[in-house]
């Protein structure tokens, strides 16, 4: 538990924080007057790090325009859909060449009208594990079901002559419990039956970033970042970790 650890770290005098087991150990001070890039090994206490909450420290990267995100709040994305929900699906977009639809309205007292858009290859509906599938008017804990039995589970909405993605503040796309999300600045979204090509491949793999690509969405890509304050007798220094 890195969490536990950093905790530990701290309560330390001395932290090795690097391996480099050839290196001699270099003085903080030496590192803040050389040019990058250098390999070093120091010996040095950790001041601060942050986030203070290891959650915090998982972003979303654009890695075209370089823009880090937050990633968003389930209640925004339920918010997204609940506003969503108030377009009534057009009937004139059901069942075509590439989709087969099915829709029933729901026995609460909103009586919300649900209708699932199921992508077929080869004029036939694959297997639950394979399938993607659009969704109009569902909530997020009905979306969440449907992602445990199929493979992509895309929120959509009706237009007059197409279906089109949600705001790209929700997910454009969820696979198994992941929820992948579009660059806002470098996206530029396009209809649903850009899919239909993906479809008529020999095997349609429906990956994520083969997906992306045919909507036009860029995709973000969740990054793990912490700041590290280490110190020593000779100065301070800030660390940086950014992995995906």
């Amino acid at each position: 538990d890195l969490e536990l650890h950093l905790e530990r770290c701290q309560q330390l005098s001395v932290t090795v924080l690097t391996d480099h087991q050839d290196l001699s150990n270099t003085e903080l001070k030496t590192i803040t007057n050389s040019t990058a890039p250098q390999q070093y090994r120091i010996r040095a206490k950790l001041r601060t790090y942050k986030p203070q909450k290891l959650h915090q420290s998982v972003k979303l990267h654009c890695s075209k325009c370089n823009s880090l995100q937050e990633v968003p709040d389930g209640d925004d994305f339920d918010f997204i859909l609940r506003d969503s929900a108030n377009i009534a699906p057009n009937p004139e977009l059901h069942n075509t060449s590439w989709y087969e639809s099915v829709t029933w309205t729901t026995q609460d007292q909103k009586q919300r009208e649900i209708t699932i858009h199921f992508v077929k290859h080869d004029e036939m509906l694959q297997h639950p594990e394979d399938t993607l599938l659009m969704i109009e008017g569902g909530t997020l804990k009905e979306i969440w079901k449907l992602t445990k039995r199929f493979k992509c589970v895309i929120p959509v909405r009706s237009t007059e002559d197409d279906l089109e993605l949600l705001d790209l503040s929700a997910p454009f796309l969820l696979q198994g419990n992941v929820k992948y999300y579009g660059c806002k600045q470098c996206s530029t979204p396009k209809p649903l039956k850009s899919l239909s090509s993906i479809a008529a491949e020999q095997r349609p793999s429906w990956e994520p970033t083969e997906i992306a690509q045919a909507l036009g969405i860029e995709l973000l890509q969740y990054v793990f970042i912490m700041k590290f304050t280490l110190v020593d007798e000779t100065g301070s220094l800030n660390a940086y970790v950014f992995d995906y």
